[in-house]
């Protein structure tokens, strides 16, 4: 069986990755693909990380066996920081090697491979290696969620740059209507982010994301068609 891993990407945290990166899951199972979602650091959490319950919410699936072993997240620290702080101050150092041999595992016997990033693209992992400096070596494709809140415009225009200059593919932006901002804003943003698209040589690929709690009813398949190009 063939995988495709994403990796589903914030340009900030709080911004709606678990969100986007569970609906991406469920559009999936609807359309009969295998699926599994991967969380490999969540801070500030004990136990069953945060994000992978809401992950198996959206798909309307239960906790399951992988999320049982761990490899769905390998490293879930108490600490609300920074990843490699985080880890630094539970007596751990996150490991990039545990992370890959879990993404390995999950791969196989799925058609996708989901993974949610933590924080920003540029959140440090450890003292050596920053996010998307990791993602870079994997290779995968990213999705950047995004949103028009104050100051997504400059967050989302540094991170375009930054994918850009370590020539990662970028599927596509998805924008966070979740939220009570001014339409002044949402429409504004969106054609600034459009034009940056573009002029940064990414397809003018953008997924609206509808407030979640509202409607669930997204389609997803011109992100995916992004994986032919």
């Amino acid at each position: 069986m063939n995988n495709t891993t994403i990796a589903v990407c914030g340009i900030d945290t709080g911004v709606g990755k678990s969100v986007a990166t569970g609906l991406l899951a469920a559009f999936l199972l609807e359309k009969n693909h295998s699926v599994i979602t991967q969380k490999p650091v969540q801070t500030g959490c004990r136990g069953r990380a945060e994000d992978l319950l809401l992950h198996r919410k959206l798909m309307g699936t239960s906790w399951n066996e992988f999320d049982e072993e761990g490899l769905t997240c390998s490293y879930c620290l108490p600490f609300p920081a920074s990843p490699h702080l985080a880890a630094r101050l539970d007596g751990k150092t996150i490991d990039p090697a545990v992370i890959s041999r879990a993404s390995e595992s999950l791969a196989t016997g799925h058609e996708f491979l989901l993974i949610e990033g933590a924080g920003g693209l540029l959140v440090p992992l450890s003292e050596q290696l920053l996010l998307l400096d990791y993602l870079q070596q994997c290779g995968y494709p990213v999705i950047l969620v995004t949103s028009p809140r104050l100051g997504s415009i400059n967050h989302t225009l540094l991170a375009l740059e930054a994918i850009r200059s370590r020539n990662i593919q970028l599927l596509g932006l998805v924008y966070n209507l979740y939220g009570d901002n001014p339409v002044e804003i949402i429409r504004d943003s969106l054609q600034v982010l459009r034009r940056s698209l573009v002029g940064y040589g990414f397809a003018d690929r953008v997924l609206l994301l509808p407030d979640y709690t509202e409607s669930r009813s997204v389609n997803w398949q011109p992100i995916l068609d992004g994986l032919q190009h």
